[in-house]
């Protein structure tokens, strides 16, 4: 066979594996379906969350423990249940093709540690008592249906004006933050739509899902509310659902300022 053909065929093959790259790459996400079980006992787990990272869509296990939810070779699966060790799964196409594939989590051994209660010394008279009783000056305050939350502040100067003056401040890092996690802070509004999402957020306090859906870190995520005139009570008590629709809120504030 001469160089020429050996040549003609070589690209002939280099050409058929990128047509079939392509196709797979623009292939949209098929639903799989996959049951979640207990390593200790391989019982199925009822409720538990499964989100796709890459296409931030959640889904629930049912009573067998099964759950169905879109994706495709490469996408990774966000894996959390309480109590549970939280993992991350990675699509293969052993996944996709084999039905019924099971994932087993780990149950989470915690130590109570001694916990000494000191009641309050009241004396029955509410005039006295009340001055002696600790009084959070954090609030955060959700109107339903609205999608966004408020909170009481004891600052004079409003948080975008706050945000505003940091992105002035060449010593302050908000704007460099905001434009180095811009990719990530562009999925807050698809976050908030799902509402497996969000139910699971209402209930999470760790910001272990948050870190997982925006690659962005705790520390980070407290540096970017504190920027924007969040209260260091609210940070630390708020759930995981209140610091996404502030996140968001921040955001929002920084694309507008930023913009004019």
């Amino acid at each position: 066979m001469s160089s020429l053909n050996l040549t003609f065929y070589g690209f002939l093959a280099a050409l058929l594996a990128l047509t079939a790259w392509q196709q797979k790459e623009s292939s949209p996400p098929q639903e799989i379906q996959a049951k979640v079980v207990s390593a200790s006992n391989s019982l199925p787990l009822e409720s538990v969350h499964v989100i796709n990272l890459n296409t931030i869509v959640g889904a629930i296990s049912d009573r067998e423990g099964t759950f169905t939810i879109p994706a495709q070779v490469g996408d990774t699966l966000y894996i959390t249940y309480l109590g549970f060790k939280s993992e991350k799964i990675r699509v293969s196409n052993d996944f996709i093709r084999l039905e019924n594939s099971s994932i087993a989590l780990t149950e989470l051994a915690y130590a109570l540690e001694e916990v000494v209660v000191r009641p309050y010394q009241l004396t029955g008279y509410l005039e006295i008592d009340i001055k002696y009783l600790p009084i959070s000056t954090a609030f955060q305050y959700s109107i339903s249906g609205l999608n966004r939350s408020y909170e009481a502040r004891n600052s004079r100067s409003s948080g975008a004006r706050k945000l505003l003056g940091s992105l002035m401040n060449p010593i302050e890092s908000i704007g460099s933050l905001f434009k180095k996690k811009g990719l990530q802070l562009q999925k807050l509004p698809s976050i908030k739509q799902d509402e497996n999402i969000r139910s699971l957020l209402a209930t999470k306090f760790d910001r272990e899902t948050l870190t997982a859906l925006l690659q962005i870190n705790r520390d980070d995520m407290e540096k970017l509310l504190n920027q924007c005139n969040y209260s260091e009570g609210f940070v630390q008590s708020a759930n995981d659902l209140q610091i996404l629709d502030a996140l968001n809120l921040c955001y929002e504030e920084f694309k507008v300022l930023n913009r004019d």
